[in-house]
């Protein structure tokens, strides 16, 4: 077993159920980057929003899920992991499960990539190594584990694993990159193994999933390009192969209804946006405007918005009709986003806190701040409950975006 010791459990879970402005997983309830939350407020002053706490979590890249009253993400500290569960209005420590982890990496980027995955009382994460967990939210206590390369025979990526596990209904998905079963589906109960499938290196992406033709399709944009499986038992239905140097598809695909998928990456490959039909995958354009490296794209009103990484790193706005640059912003650095209403949240790779306008027609900040410190702050923002929480590569910060609610009038009665 892998786990190195018992967690330790300071609270109960609030919600047994999660509610609709939690931020469960990655990319938020839907794995698209968008929030449907309304109360919430740019209007701050010139210093940024009220912080209401902040927190160190070791370092890693892990983005942060949000469920009730609790705050998920991963650090590493010493060679070994830790998930970590925050209370959501104070910071303080709920519980914490550690493992072995080596830290090293061949490019300088340690510590976990993954965010956690929160489904009702259940926690999922996945190691950068493949080490393969579900915890009692609540408690933090260890349900099961599995290391996935140790038993079965899961193939590291060059920079470890990143992508996210996906629930489906009792089904948890994970990428492993193992020969002749790199995608595979477990018991989210139990953690036995229900269906392998596949033949493809793992890379560095999310799975996500939607329906289609009556049969639920599970996405995955793997090291040799897009793969479509039927969620049931993994089989594959259609493919489109995409390359780029060194295999890094990170950005998740992006789904358009249930019958497109668009994709992208950096070194200089681009986008390519798909057509599915009976399973099958087919390009109906493909484009160099928008080359996501780590941040995913998110897409409102018929264009996508994202980082592009060319020599610039441009904030780029692009048609879903042809790819087509509708506008574009050099000044915002690599960094990432969500989408909340008509208003993009950004967070720059220095630490920066900006919201402007999903508009197509051109550019328009609503307001910045620089807020947290650092360099290649590249977890997205998450917008939960009225706050705001930004990850850099060692800390953990909640700022306070929330509109007050007002008391209701008295009537005021005549005499």
């Amino acid at each position: 077993m892998f786990w190195c010791g018992a967690a330790t459990a300071l609270g109960v879970l609030s919600a047994a159920a999660q509610q609709s402005h939690d931020w469960p997983q990655w990319r938020g309830p839907n794995r698209d980057g968008i929030s449907t939350e309304t109360n919430w407020s740019f209007n701050w002053p010139r210093e940024g929003p009220r912080r209401l706490w902040a927190a160190k979590v070791g370092v890693g890249w892990s983005g942060v899920a949000v469920a009730g009253n609790r705050v998920f993400t991963m650090g590493n500290v010493g060679d070994v992991d830790d998930v970590l569960c925050l209370d959501a209005n104070t910071g303080r420590l709920l519980w914490e499960v550690p493992y072995v982890c080596l830290a090293a990496d061949p490019n300088g980027y340690p510590g976990p990539r993954c965010t956690p995955t929160v489904d009702g009382r259940l926690v999922f994460t996945l190691s950068r190594r493949g080490d393969l967990a579900c915890i009692n939210a609540e408690t933090g206590a260890l349900i099961w584990g599995k290391q996935l390369v140790n038993e079965l025979g899961a193939r590291v990526p060059h920079w470890g694993f990143s992508g996210s596990p996906l629930v489906e209904g009792p089904l948890l998905i994970v990428e492993t990159g193992a020969a002749g079963r790199s995608l595979m589906a477990f018991d989210k109960l139990t953690g036995r193994l229900v269906w392998a499938n596949g033949n493809d290196s793992a890379a560095y992406s999310s799975p996500v999933a939607f329906d289609h033709g009556g049969a639920r399709l599970v996405a995955m944009f793997s090291a040799s390009g897009l793969t479509l499986r039927n969620g049931r038992d993994g089989r594959v239905t259609g493919t489109s192969p995409w390359k780029t140097s060194y295999n890094v598809h990170a950005a998740t695909p992006v789904l358009l209804g249930m019958n497109r998928v668009f994709i992208s990456s950096g070194y200089g490959s681009g986008c390519a946006m798909l057509q599915v039909t009976n399973g099958a995958l087919r390009q109906l354009w493909t484009s160099k405007q928008m080359r996501n490296h780590v941040a995913s794209c998110v897409l409102f009103d018929d264009h996508l918005f994202g980082f592009d990484d060319n020599q610039n790193a441009q904030l780029r706005c692009i048609s879903v009709a042809n790819g087509n640059v509708r506008w574009a912003v050099p000044t915002l650095g690599k960094g990432s986003l969500m989408l909340a209403g008509d208003k993009l949240i950004i967070l720059t790779d220095r630490g920066r806190l900006v919201v402007a306008d999903a508009a197509t027609d051109t550019y328009r900040e609503r307001a910045s701040a620089q807020v947290i410190g650092g360099r290649d702050t590249w977890a997205p923002p998450v917008l939960s409950r009225g706050r705001i929480y930004l990850r850099s590569l060692t800390d953990l910060v909640c700022l306070d975006v929330s509109v007050p609610v007002l008391p209701p009038k008295t009537p005021v009665t005549k005499r």
